[in-house]
């Protein structure tokens, strides 16, 4: 069974939202999220949130923790087959979701809730919020005309970018006006494992 070690409100929202979709069962170590004093502060097996252990495998990094686990356990669920003319578009959005898309709300959140230094650096928070919304209109473009990034089917790429968007929307980058975007994540909020996951 995976141990999924968890955060509210971290990105190990996401590995719960995906357990939950497939219906796996897991065990849920619920934890405080610690103001990070340095990289890897967490009390968990690897610093970090989410980690899973599998077995003997411990693993991080909620990309690769959504990879792994649909691979070994999905069974063909929520990702296109190897060889599919929609695999390299699953793998695009799974990192684009947060190596492109999350690090500049990342910055926001490190300045603004972490340091309390933002208002000392509008320059930095400024580029960060035209970084952030270039990516969001990056995906909307995508999504224009679907429901979803792979067209009509949900996918695990859309856990990633959604969790991803949500933290948009709370800092203020996604807003109302983002109508492609809104569409998009009411959609995804409206999924009864997205909202036990982020009731958790």
């Amino acid at each position: 069974m995976i141990t999924l070690y968890f955060a509210p409100r971290t990105r190990a929202v996401r590995i719960l939202w995906l357990l939950e979709e497939l219906g796996l069962p897991y065990e849920l170590k619920k934890m405080a999220f610690a103001p990070p004093s340095k990289t890897f502060s967490q009390q968990t097996p690897l610093g970090k949130f989410p980690v899973i252990e599998d077995g003997d495998l411990v693993i991080s990094e909620s990309g690769a923790i959504l990879e792994y686990i649909l691979e070994r356990y999905g069974e063909g669920r929520l990702a296109p087959p190897i060889g599919s003319p929609l695999r390299g578009p699953f793998l695009q959005w799974i990192h684009f979701a947060e190596g492109t898309a999350y690090p500049p709300l990342g910055n926001i959140v490190w300045h603004t809730l972490y340091k309390r230094d933002a208002e000392s650096l509008p320059g930095v928070i400024a580029d960060a919020r035209g970084r952030a919304r270039d990516a969001l209109d990056f995906a909307a473009q995508a999504l224009t005309g679907r429901d979803y990034l792979l067209g009509d089917e949900f996918s695990g790429a859309d856990i990633m970018l959604g969790f991803t968007l949500a933290v948009a929307q709370v800092l203020g980058v996604l807003e109302q006006g983002d109508a492609v975007l809104m569409r998009y994540l009411a959609r995804l909020q409206a999924r009864p494992a997205f909202q036990k996951a982020a009731a958790a």
